[in-house]
């Protein structure tokens, strides 16, 4: 029987990198925390109309930074581990081991390469909250809603002119959307089940986002068609 690809045998996949035309990828700092970078995306307008770049919603990743170096080998930075050690009630632990049917049953020249950047996983301990929903329940403003409250702002410091107006003038259908996000609107939204962030612990690389009813993203959907049985 063929045994598994070796190191020596392992070519890396590629992936696609690097700018998007006619814009760049920028980031904000919260006032909230100095030490957040929040991504967003400039669009560049009518070339001699001295229109400002208009900023957007970059859900790219790091993918799209020319600053970043991609090695799907060594996988992302864990951007959160940080900030999940930071408010404490974890521990690392051994996990467990790889079976088969997580790989799809597959085996022999079929089965790819394990991943090398193992990284020991995390669980809670003691009483603390873990979730970013049982943070919210708890009072307390994590750094991932401080992270999606500049990133719904789309990197605003202040309330836009006219925001008020504008709010009035259109059809709330029950929402209570303020003029300009804060962390504790979050905080408040996810605590009500009004909206969630998708935020586990064990997922330090993702670039947290909120989904609801009063946030730029209203729904989410994971259509997938993974070889991995379900």
């Amino acid at each position: 029987m063929n045994k598994p690809i070796s190191a020596a045998e392992f070519v890396a996949p590629k992936v696609t990198t690097g700018p998007l035309p006619a814009s760049r990828k920028i980031y904000a700092t919260p006032t909230d925390a100095a030490d957040l970078r929040v991504p967003l995306r400039e669009i560049a307008l009518s070339e001699g109309a001295g229109e400002a770049p208009l900023p957007v919603y970059d859900p790219s990743g790091p993918y799209t930074d020319p600053a970043v170096e991609i090695d799907v080998v060594t996988g992302l930075p864990s951007v959160r581990a940080a900030w999940v050690r930071e408010r404490g009630g974890v521990e690392e632990y051994d996990g467990r081991v790889v079976k088969p049917e997580d790989n799809g049953n597959v085996s022999a020249d079929h089965l790819e390469r394990a991943f090398v950047n193992n990284r020991r996983p995390l669980r809670g301990v003691g009483d603390k909250p873990i979730t970013q929903l049982e943070w919210a329940r708890a009072g307390v403003i994590t750094k991932e809603m401080i992270y999606v409250a500049e990133r719904e702002n789309l990197g605003r410091k202040q309330q836009l002119e006219r925001a008020e107006a504008a709010l009035s003038e259109g059809e709330s259908f029950g929402a209570a959307v303020p003029a300009f996000i804060t962390p504790e609107f979050v905080r408040q939204e996810v605590a009500r089940g009004r909206a969630i962030i998708p935020a586990n612990i064990n997922h330090a690389e993702l670039e947290p986002m909120i989904i609801g009813r009063n946030f730029l993203t209203k729904i989410n959907a994971n259509i997938g068609n993974s070889a991995v049985t379900s």
